[in-house]
C-alpha cells in the first residue's frame, strides 16, 4: 500500500503523547543504528531509518544483522508423496473448524494497540497467545509450548507435537509458521496497527488447525510443530533465529508451510476473479509447492491461483535461506492481496472467515498428510 508521508512529523506530535500511555514502555526505536540488510541483489549496511523506507516503498528484504556471524545450513534429502490419501479419514476434523473460533482469538488478538516487536503491547500480544496455546495443549502432556526468546521483548512461540519416530533416524519434523507481529509504517513505535490480516489472520488460522488436531487425539509418526514468530516485519528476524538455530543444531525440517495474510478477498471479486488460495511460485521449494497444489484440491472447498510475491517476503525465506524446503500460501493472487496492511486500516470488519476457513483447511491437510509420510 502507498502511504503520504508529508505530514508525518505532525501526526507524531499530535499522537505521541497519547498514543505512548496506551502502548506503554516502548524499546526505543533508533533511526540511526546501523542493520546489515540482504535484498535479492546482495547484502548492506543501512541504518533503522533506511530499513523503514525499504518497508514504505513495498521492498523485501531480511535483516541479518543477528545471523552473520553464524552461517549455517543443512542438507536434507525428501521426497513429498505423489498423492493426498487421509481427505476423507479427516472430513470430521475438518468439520470442527471454526470461523466463530477463529473470529473470537481474531477480536482479542487485533484488541492489542500494536503488535510492534520493540513494544510492550507486542509483548503482551505474545503472552496472550502462549496462553491461548498453552491451554489448548493441556489436553496433552506430551505437547510442548515454550517461548523462543529474543534480544526484544517479542518472543517467538513454538508448539510441538511429538512424533512416534521421534529419536529415530526416520524422524522428520513439519512445520507451519505464520508471524504474530503487526507494523504501522507511519511511525511503528507511536501508532496502532491492528495488523488484522497481516498477519493475525494467519495466526488465528494456524491456531484453530492446533486447536481440532490435539482435540481429536492427533498422535502424528513424523514431529509436527506451529511456529508464531516475533518481527516478520523487521526483516524476518524471529523466523531467523529460530531456522538458524534448527540448523545449526541439524534438526530434519522435511517441510515448512507459511501463511501470512489469509483473510482479505473482497478486491478479489470486485475484480472480477473468482475467490482462490494463492500459492507462491517463487523462492520457494518447486516440489513442495506441487504438493501442496495437491492438497489444496482434496481438502479446500475453493481452487489456488498461482502467484508469485519477491524475495523475502514471509518468514519461509528464513526456512529457505539455510537449506529447509519451504512453501507460501498466501489468500490471493500478491496484486489482489489487502491494500491495508501496515496501517491503522488493517481491521477484522475487512476480513473474510469463510476464506479463512479455507486456509485452515489446507493447513490441516498439510500438517496430516504430512504427518505420516514416509520422506
Amino acid at each position: 500500500m502507498k502511504f503520504s508521508y508529508i505530514s508525518t512529523a505532525l501526526l507524531v506530535t499530535a499522537a505521541a503523547v497519547s498514543a505512548a500511555s496506551i502502548v506503554g514502555e516502548q524499546t526505543a526505536f533508533k533511526p540511526d543504528e546501523l542493520r546489515l540488510v540482504e535484498t535479492e541483489i546482495g547484502a548492506q549496511w543501512i541504518t533503522e531509518a533506511d530499513k523503514l523506507e525499504l518497508k514504505r516503498a513495498g521492498k523485501k528484504f531480511m535483516d541479518i544483522t543477528e545471523t552473520k556471524d553464524t552461517p549455517v545450513s543443512v542438507v536434507v534429502n525428501v521426497t513429498f508423496p505423489d498423492k493426498v490419501q487421509f481427505a476423507d479419514q479427516t472430513k470430521n476434523i475438518v468439520a470442527n473448524l471454526s470461523t466463530t473460533t477463529m473470529e473470537a482469538n481474531l477480536q482479542n488478538f487485533t484488541s492489542f494497540y500494536t503488535r510492534y516487536y520493540k513494544s510492550k503491547t507486542g509483548a503482551d500480544s505474545s503472552k496472550w497467545l502462549f496462553d491461548i496455546v498453552k491451554n489448548i495443549a493441556a489436553v496433552d502432556p506430551s505437547i510442548r509450548v515454550f517461548p523462543f526468546h529474543h534480544t526484544w521483548p517479542q518472543t517467538s512461540l513454538i508448539a510441538k507435537i511429538p512424533g512416534a519416530n521421534a529419536g529415530t533416524p526416520a524422524d522428520k519434523t513439519v512445520v507451519v509458521g505464520a508471524h504474530q507481529d503487526s507494523m504501522n509504517l507511519i511511525f511503528p513505535a507511536f501508532f496502532g496497527a491492528p495488523g488484522a490480516d497481516d498477519d493475525g489472520s494467519g495466526t488465528v488460522t494456524i491456531l484453530e488447525t492446533f486447536r481440532v488436531l490435539v482435540e481429536s487425539g492427533f498422535k502424528p509418526n513424523n514431529t509436527i510443530e506451529f511456529h508464531w514468530y516475533s518481527a516478520e516485519e523487521g526483516g524476518l528476524l524471529g523466523s531467523q533465529a529460530i531456522f538458524t538455530e534448527y540448523a545449526r543444531r541439524q534438526i530434519q525440517v522435511a517441510a515448512m508451510l507459511q501463511q501470512d495474510m489469509t483473510g482479505f478477498v473482497k478486491k478479489t471479486l470486485d475484480n472480477g476473479m473468482p475467490e482462490s488460495l494463492g500459492v507462491i511460485t517463487d523462492y520457494v521449494n518447486p516440489e513442495l509447492t506441487e504438493f501442496i497444489k495437491k492438497v489444496i484440491d482434496a481438502y479446500a472447498s475453493i481452487p489456488y491461483v498461482e502467484t508469485q510475491c519477491g524475495y523475502a517476503c514471509s518468514d519461509h525465506a528464513s526456512a529457505a535461506k539455510v537449506g529447509y524446503p519451504s512453501a507460501f500460501v498466501i489468500e490471493s493472487t500478491f496484486d489482489n492481496s489487502n491494500p491495508y496492511i501496515h496501517s491503522t486500516r488493517d481491521t477484522i470488519d475487512r476480513l473474510s472467515f469463510e476464506h479463512m476457513l479455507e486456509h485452515a483447511k489446507l493447513t490441516l491437510g498439510f500438517v496430516y498428510e504430512l504427518a505420516y509420510a514416509e520422506f
